[in-house]
């Protein structure tokens, strides 16, 4: 069953935002009484403001730059992992801005070999890097310092991002939960070029596709060279293949007029009939970058949010 965000709910949602429970409510009294009456949890002094920490995560031998947008309040938070896609122009920081005003603490990091992370970018490493960052937040220290809950980490993917969700959260028990923004079944892709010929021919349309979107952000890989890494794992990297595996958490499938819709619709099903009762699904009638649907996807992210927490 598909979910929309209707222009009343919406309303509804900027409603609450707007309440005056809301984290941007203010005292009425004198300055020290308000000081006084506020949580600190909405309006945090000191260490307990909102804050950006910057650093860099080991894997697998090189340092990937990253940074978290920490959220106001004491917490412990619970913690978006933000998932950029190939090669990663749109970031999707303004989503992460907007869950960190909603209590969530967000990570973003560039997989290596990806936007100056030292290192070789491949399907494969993006995968591991995405482990080695859910390892990152559990280390008890690191937690601490960036005020979150390391039992309450949900992925977030954009595109290629999405893929990395689906196999971060298929790997990892632990995770809370997922939502993918139009994401990019590889092997599916791939599946799809090839039923109309050759491996060959699929692999080289890919590796022209992958070029088009462009590779100067990215070191150490070639078109084809990604391409063929995905023929090479196309059975155990299908979406489908990891349904069995995250069918017992809540999962937020987005999807727009990019022409991805289609595959992770399957996967929406393919979860639902493995016995996932929390799938919720949102099509907006935008591009791959939801250019002109950007606060209609923060919403919708938030509003999922909420229920997983």
């Amino acid at each position: 069953m598909k979910t929309f965000v209707t222009s009343a709910l919406f309303a509804a949602c900027l409603s609450l935002c707007l309440s005056p429970d809301s984290a941007h409510a203010r005292g009425t009294g004198s300055p020290d009484d308000a000081k006084a009456s506020v949580n600190s949890a909405t309006q945090p002094e000191g260490d307990a403001k909102a804050s950006m920490e910057t650093m860099q995560i080991p894997s697998h031998g090189s340092l990937m730059n990253a940074l978290v947008y920490v959220a106001a309040g004491a917490g412990p938070h619970p913690a978006v992992i933000l998932l950029h896609g190939f090669p990663g122009n749109e970031r999707n920081l303004d989503l992460a801005q907007d869950m960190r005003r909603a209590g969530w603490d967000v990570l973003y990091f560039n997989y290596r070999g990806s936007w100056g992370t030292p290192g070789t970018f491949s399907f494969s490493h993006g995968i591991e890097d995405v482990a080695a960052a859910i390892a990152y937040l559990r280390q008890p220290a690191n937690a601490k310092r960036l005020r979150l809950d390391p039992s309450r980490i949900v992925l977030v993917g954009h595109s290629m991002g999405g893929f990395m969700a689906v196999h971060g959260t298929a790997s990892d028990p632990a995770i809370k939960g997922m939502a993918m923004i139009s994401g990019a079944d590889l092997a599916g892709e791939l599946a799809q070029l090839q039923s109309h010929g050759s491996k060959e021919d699929a692999i080289k349309a890919m590796g022209t596709s992958l070029a088009d979107e462009g590779m100067a952000p990215l070191s150490g890989c070639t078109p084809n060279g990604l391409a063929q890494e995905v023929s090479d794992h196309a059975s155990a990297w299908r979406f489908g293949a990891k349904a069995a595996a995250i069918k017992d958490r809540p999962v937020l499938v987005m999807t727009s007029d990019d022409g991805l819709a289609p595959v992770d619709d399957a996967f929406a099903s393919a979860l639902r009939q493995a016995g996932d009762t929390r799938v919720t699904t949102l099509h907006l009638a935008t591009d791959h970058a939801y250019s002109d649907q950007r606060t209609e996807l923060s919403h919708a992210l938030l509003q999922w949010l909420e229920t997983v927490k």
